[in-house]
């Protein structure tokens, strides 16, 4: 007998490959190949209607509105409109048995409502284009069905003019492209996903692995059997697949946890109030998910979000606990949004958690237990304490990988923070937060993983993410197919606490990361937009004075009502405006409009609570008027009081305004968390200021002496009776610098190591030094410079009586482009190393550029001061709201201004207001006082009208400098309470004491959530309650009144 046998074939990789893919193209061949069979028989829409709206409405307001016939392809918008669809559509009688989908196209980002409530989100971008209206049409269910579509007039990323970052196109117009009834063919979705991973596995594992000549050879085979005209071949295709697909691994195979995930930005490329709604579209996508995939997980970042969604979308949001008590939505992160790793305070941080930690424990009965941060830009060596201190003992971030310059060595170790602190860390090694389930990112994930033979285990998080959109059907199929195949790493649906216990339970091996971690990029954000950096200084310390005055206007008044509420909600904005792209700068110029007008609220606001809080600080009967950082006039019968919130005695000039509103100069000494009476003390030695015959201008206080240059430039600063020189020998202190500044792609991200290649001396003065304040209690010159035609520098430089360090009060107009401003101080000093003030202490970080991991920090982020330090000498550069410095060898720069142009075309453009401060000391900065200073220069001493006589107290004081005593609030859940936190400064072991005149009758250990330690009572004493610190150690108390 003779049996036909099969042509042979020259079974050549490249044909047999290409041959694959074009019968899966959306491309080429679609008449005839496997994906033009996606979709069969289409129907028109019975009715299609629009109307547009300039603002972003609820349903139930714009389900009343009159809506006008639409055609496909007409244009609407411009951008950040809003056009809503009413959609009614008769599906045929002929279509019973068959799965039915609305297809809908369009530019923009659009949500399904069906029945008033949101059913799914729609994005070209986001690779959702249809929403199903039934998955075997019946009978029984309406074959006539009216649904409305919400259609905001900007994509996944906003409108960028040209490019994604650049300013957004304003006048944009959208359009609908297509919008049918459409059968759907399930069968060829699944063939199409088989078909798609065995080419990428052909692909990806290339000519040298048999294996990959094995999928290609039963695509090819897939090919032979599949007839797209004839769905009964199809089984016989999908069978080849599945056969491929469940040849299993072996037991040693790298282990992928795959989570879905969607990364949305509070705001970047859009307003907060788009994010609310981006949200919304994202959040029911992933549901509608999850009631077709019972193992599907999600983990969701950002309390804040989940508010947003709660307040806009109630019955989603009823949704999501139902899914979160499942298991399978699972709230991560802890923090209030997910903020800036460098810019915000020690304090705000310690609240990111609180606000966050809280709020998921009261929503949903949890308390997350990883930290998540996938896309900041840096992090600072306080973290790993914040975390352990607010139940946190894991950390999942990726940004590292986009380091310019060095490969961070590591995937998953255990970060040690400046206290010693531990987390256990990991870097998805696929270097992504926005996966597809493509077989590349699961071959790049074992390849690129650091910790091979350490850890086995890894996260793949896979959905559309940064301006929403999350996961879809299609990655989901992707990733069952290879669950355990041969020749791939093993994937399972899993979750971060399966991933971290599996972590935890293979460490013994597991590397360690001491200190920061530092991002080799994006260091331009310690900069840009120094108005919203202005706002965050100053609301801090406007929220911690608030916060301060209340606690103690509870003691001192038990009238007194402590708006729990509002502090709360002013907490939480400056909070949201500490998103990774918000307080960096990073963000378009409607969410910068946003976050100014936020800081205004919180600024009045805060300034009323301040002076109700300050009203109550005297006795009851001798309440009056207001409390005031700038001079209250003096009326008949009242005196003026200072009140100090920082915890040491201050001796400062300030000023105040006489009944005629004259200002006029007061010395005072006010108790450490006390207030005080004015009572006008004369200084020690009175400053002087003289016109030298060269024009120079001599100023003097008996600590210092300064030369000031016409040009403003300091020729000397002096230690009188140290007799030690700061200023470099023949260099100029206060030198302003110009540098050219444009970045590769990031304008407003990133300063490169180049544009110091382009410095250039401001050198021009169109008003030379002229004495301003002649003496006594305050010194002063003034002077101005001109940057360009379009811009200029007018500066005061002020010496105060008793002052250790001198003040530049600064005004810059300024209109450049692509332009770096910073001021230049050469010092007498020599050190390899520099000291930067970080959350609750500091480092060093080198002023040399010995290795690359030196040079890459050529541009770095401090907070309220910088020193470098010899032995026995050193200057420290104080600030009142700037970020970037650099120290090398031996100038300090502090960074002052940059002009970027993408994605806010008006970045930093106007006058600006800043003060900045240098102080030469001997011995340490720590024994010369530099953080105390730092601190008075930030938290102005505040005037309160009271009644004459008022005895001075303070409520207070802590027996060592080496311990600030940061922050005094009114406990979360519990009256008569109060909670206390301390932290250590100096970088020292060391016991302190805690003085307090308040009537404390217990004082208990607690963690940063407030969750009292009950084996730890703080030990107290007739002097006050003992406490002992590790370096840098955070303490917090809870006081019970």
């Amino acid at each position: 007998m003779h049996h036909q046998q099969q042509q042979p074939v020259l079974k050549n990789r490249r044909t047999l490959l290409e041959r694959a893919e074009k019968f899966i193209s959306d491309i080429y061949f679609t008449d005839c190949n496997l994906r033009g069979r996606l979709y069969g028989d289409s129907y028109p829409l019975e009715c299609l209607t629009s109307f547009l709206s300039p603002k972003r409405i609820p349903f139930t307001e714009a389900a009343k509105q009159s809506f006008a016939p639409y055609t496909v392809g007409d244009p609407f918008g411009p951008t950040w409109w809003t056009c809503w669809f009413k959609v009614t559509a008769s599906i045929p009688e002929s279509w019973r048995g068959k799965e039915v989908h609305l297809r809908w196209e369009s530019d923009g980002e659009a949500m399904v409502w069906r029945e008033e409530q949101p059913v799914q989100g729609l994005t070209k971008e986001g690779e959702k284009t249809s929403y199903i209206l039934t998955e075997c049409l019946t009978d029984e269910e309406p074959h006539r069905i009216t649904l409305y579509v919400e259609l905001a007039c900007n994509g996944l990323f906003g409108a960028g003019q040209g490019s994604m970052i650049a300013a957004p196109d304003p006048n944009k117009k959208y359009s609908v492209q297509k919008a049918e009834l459409v059968v759907f063919n399930h069968d060829v979705r699944e063939l199409l996903t088989d078909f798609e991973m065995l080419v990428d596995i052909v692909k990806q594992l290339g000519e040298g692995e048999q294996r990959g000549y094995q999928a290609l050879f039963t695509v090819n085979e897939m090919v032979n059997l599949c007839d797209p005209a004839d769905p009964t071949s199809f089984p016989k295709a999908h069978g080849l697949a599945h056969k491929f697909f469940s040849q299993r691994n072996g037991q040693s195979q790298h282990n992928i946890h795959a989570m879905g995930h969607c990364h949305i930005d509070s705001a970047w490329l859009w307003p907060y109030e788009e994010t609310i709604r981006k949200c919304g579209r994202s959040w029911v996508t992933v549901i509608r998910l999850m009631e077709k995939n019972p193992e599907f997980v999600f983990t969701c970042s950002q309390a804040q979000q989940f508010q947003w969604v709660k307040s806009w979308y109630p019955g989603l949001y009823s949704q999501i606990q139902h899914y979160v008590k499942k298991g399978q939505f699972i709230p991560v992160g802890g923090t209030w949004v997910e903020m800036d790793g460098n810019l915000p305070s020690g304090e705000s941080m310690i609240r990111q958690f609180l606000e966050g930690q809280r709020f998921f424990h009261q929503e949903f009965g949890i308390y997350c237990k990883e930290f998540w941060l996938p896309d900041t830009f840096g992090y600072s060596a306080q973290l790993p304490q914040i975390m352990q201190g607010s139940g946190i003992s894991r950390f999942l971030t990726q940004k590292l990988s986009w380091n310019l310059v060095n490969v961070f060595p590591h995937n998953t170790f255990f970060w040690e923070g400046l206290d010693g602190s531990q987390v256990l860390t990991h870097f998805p090694p696929g270097n992504s937060y926005g996966m597809m389930g493509k077989v590349e990112e699961l071959v790049n994930t074992v390849k690129n993983n650091k910790d091979k033979g350490r850890a086995n285990h890894s996260a793949a998080l896979f959905g559309f993410g940064d301006g929403g959109g999350g996961p879809t059907q299609v990655m989901l199929d992707r990733l069952r197919r290879v669950q355990d195949t041969d020749g791939l790493p093993r994937v399972q649906m899993s979750s971060p606490d399966r991933l971290f216990s599996q972590l935890h339970a293979d460490s013994a091996l597991l590397c360690t990361w001491v200190g920061e971690l530092f991002l080799e990029l994006h260091n331009g954000t310690y900069t840009t937009q120094a108005q919203i950096k202005l706002g965050n200084r100053q609301c801090e310390a406007l929220l911690h004075d608030i916060e301060v005055a209340s606690s103690l206007a509870m003691w001192k008044d038990k009238a007194f009502q402590y708006p729990a509420k509002r502090i709360q909600e002013l907490w939480r904005l400056l909070l949201l405006n500490q998103f990774h792209d918000v307080i960096p700068g990073s963000c378009i110029e409607m969410v910068v409009d946003d976050a100014l007008a936020y800081y205004q609220e919180i600024r009045r606001d805060g300034g009323q609570l301040l002076q109700d809080a300050c009203k109550s600080l005297g006795p009851r009967e001798q309440q009056q008027d207001a409390c005031k950082s700038l001079g209250p006039r003096e009326q008949q019968g009242h005196s003026t009081a200072v009140f100090n919130t920082l915890p040491w005695e201050r001796n400062e000039v300030i000023q105040l305004q006489d009944a005629t509103d004259q200002p006029r100069l007061a010395l005072v000494k006010v108790p450490s968390v006390g207030l005080t009476m004015v009572e006008d003390t004369q200084p020690v030695i009175p400053v002087s200021v003289t016109v030298q015959a060269d024009g120079t201008v001599l100023m003097e206080n008996g600590i210092l002496q300064a030369i000031v240059n016409k040009d403003g430039s300091l020729a000397r600063l002096y230690l009188i009776k140290e007799n030690r020189e700061a200023v470099s020998d023949g260099c100029q202190g206060n030198q302003f610098v110009m540098f050219d500044d444009v970045p590769l792609y990031w304008d407003a991200w990133d300063v490169m190591d180049y544009h110091l290649q382009t410095r250039k001396p401001v050198l021009e003065v169109s008003q030379p030094v002229k004495v301003v304040s002649a003496g006594g209690l305050k010194g002063s010159v003034s002077f101005t410079l001109r940057i360009s035609d379009k811009s200029t520098i007018t500066q005061e430089i002020v010496l105060d009586a008793m002052s250790p360090y001198i003040k530049f009060n600064t005004q810059v107009e300024w209109a450049e482009s692509h332009k770096f401003l910073k001021v230049e101080f050469p010092v007498r000093v020599r050190s390899p190393n520099a000291t930067y003030e970080i959350q609750f202490g500091h480092l060093q970080r080198p002023t040399h550029m010995n290795t690359s991991w030196d040079w890459a920090r050529f541009e770095v982020w401090s907070h309220k001061w910088a020193d470098l330090s010899e032995h026995g000498f050193g200057v420290a550069l104080l600030n009142d709201c700037k970020y970037g410095y650099s120290v090398h060898k031996n100038t300090m720069t502090l960074s002052l201004l940059r002009a970027p142009k993408a994605p806010d075309a008006n970045a930093d453009m106007g006058v600006h207001h800043f003060t900045y401060a240098v102080m030469p000391h001997t011995g340490t900065f720590q024994d010369a006082s530099v953080i105390q200073c730092a601190y008075n220069l930030n938290y102005p001493l505040r005037l309160i009208e009271c009644f004459p006589h008022t005895a001075p107290w303070s409520a207070f004081s802590v027996s060592t400098a080496a311990v600030i005593l940061e922050t005094i609030k009114p406990a979360e859940d519990r009256k008569d309470s109060l909670v206390v936190r301390l932290y250590e400064s100096h970088g020292s072991s060391v016991t302190a004491t805690l003085c307090t005149s308040l009537p404390v009758q217990e004082a208990w250990h607690c963690d940063l959530l407030e969750r009292v330690d009950a084996t730890r009572p703080a030990k107290m004493t007739n002097d006050g309650i003992m406490l002992s610190f590790n370096p840098f150690q955070i303490v917090s108390l809870l006081l019970c009144l």
